[in-house]
């Protein structure tokens, strides 16, 4: 999570503590006051920030949506809802060498502390390097009302209120769209 993710200038003969000694020093220049400042008006550590903006991270490449998600996951906190990412099943998944590319329902119930479905709250620790769009994000949620979002397939999200509203986008961007794919193979192999 310290390990900032950006391009960096080492000579040949730099070792890999060198590259750690510059992605760390990096993440301190770009973790700067103004972001520290902004994390502890919100009351989190360094390390939380860390690891919510790892979570942010994974979820969306989009710059866009990243405050979005932020948000999301701020408003399940203060809520006590379980935060309920598939990156965390994911990594938690990786670390037990148990990962095989497919998340599936019964993954959702694997026993690990990085698990956000079965366990409350923030993991232990991040479950990736956030760029700086992640860190800002974490410390600048968007001021969205949002408690669900779920995948369109092309790289964005659609965001719901209710569990009501997020049932009907998983109905659609899941699996009506899986269902029409499973179709639209069926009928090319024929």
């Amino acid at each position: 999570g310290y390990l900032f993710p950006e391009t960096y200038a080492l000579p040949r003969d730099a070792t890999a503590d060198d590259l750690v000694e510059a992605m760390v020093a990096q993440f301190e220049r770009v973790f700067d006051d103004e972001l520290r400042d902004l994390a502890a008006e919100r009351d989190l550590t360094v390390r939380e920030v860390v690891t919510l903006a790892s979570l942010i991270q994974r979820e969306t490449g989009l710059d866009e949506e990243r405050a979005i998600v932020s948000a999301v996951y701020n408003n399940r906190l203060e809520r006590g809802m379980p935060l309920q990412c598939d990156p965390t099943v994911i990594y938690a998944l990786q670390l037990d060498g148990l990962y095989d590319g497919n998340l599936t329902r019964d993954n959702l119930q694997h026993d690990s502390p990085y698990n956000t479905y079965r366990y409350p709250g923030l993991p232990p620790g991040p479950i990736a390097a956030p760029g700086l769009g992640a860190l800002s994000a974490a410390v600048d949620p968007e001021d969205v009302s949002y408690l669900y979002f779920v995948s369109r397939n092309d790289g964005s999200h659609e965001f719901a209120n209710t569990l009501r509203e997020h049932n009907r986008n998983v109905q659609r961007y899941q699996v009506d769209y899986f269902r029409a794919r499973r179709r639209s193979q069926s009928v090319e192999r024929d």
